[in-house]
């Protein structure tokens, strides 16, 4: 998978040469999250290259972790799946989460929030399934972020398909300027 190799007859170092290069462990999260196409992982890497991300998926699908197919309805498109090998790294991704919220040491403050992330996690989490079976529109404002990154977006709709909008769409801004009474 690596051009270098540890040349060890050892699982944990087979395994490492699979798993360990740059970006694999936090595309695995994606894949894992549920993220199935390109274009949507890319959202939930937004630091890693395309091209390092097509060279990611084509090591993983050489590595039967992932295979490639079709879109069943798109033509043309494409998406990415675990297979039995990639679904098993499930509790590993999640242990690296877990072990990572309990040692690694990280200033907790806003300015290091990476609020485009942030916001894919939970449009990709979020359960549709309480708000009402019309038009919902979900409002998230980091007022210590840049005016770039402050206000997000999440727009339900009456089908429970959930978008994430970085920039308020110009048939929402009067409703938007309403304020919300409370009862």
């Amino acid at each position: 998978m690596t051009q270098a190799s540890y040349k060890q007859f050892c699982p944990v170092a087979m395994a490492a040469e699979v798993l360990c290069p740059r970006w694999t462990i936090v595309l695995l999260r994606e894949l894992v999250a549920g993220s199935t196409r390109f274009n949507d992982l890319r959202r939930g890497l937004p630091r890693m290259s395309p091209a390092l991300l097509s060279q990611r998926l084509k090591e993983l699908e050489a590595a039967d972790i992932i295979c490639r197919k079709p879109s069943a309805t798109e033509p043309g498109i494409f998406e990415y799946q675990l297979t039995k090998a990639g679904r098993e790294l499930e509790p590993l991704v999640e242990a690296f989460g877990i072990w990572g919220q309990r040692w690694v040491k990280t200033e907790i403050s806003l300015q290091h929030l990476d609020a485009p992330l942030l916001m894919w996690d939970m449009r990709r989490s979020l359960n549709p399934t309480p708000l009402p079976k019309r038009r919902s529109v979900i409002q998230f404002q980091y007022k210590e972020l840049s005016p770039a990154q402050r206000s997000w977006w999440l727009m339900v709709g009456p089908n429970a398909a959930v978008d994430l909008v970085p920039s308020i769409p110009d048939s929402m801004s009067t409703f938007m300027s309403r304020p919300i009474c409370a009862r």
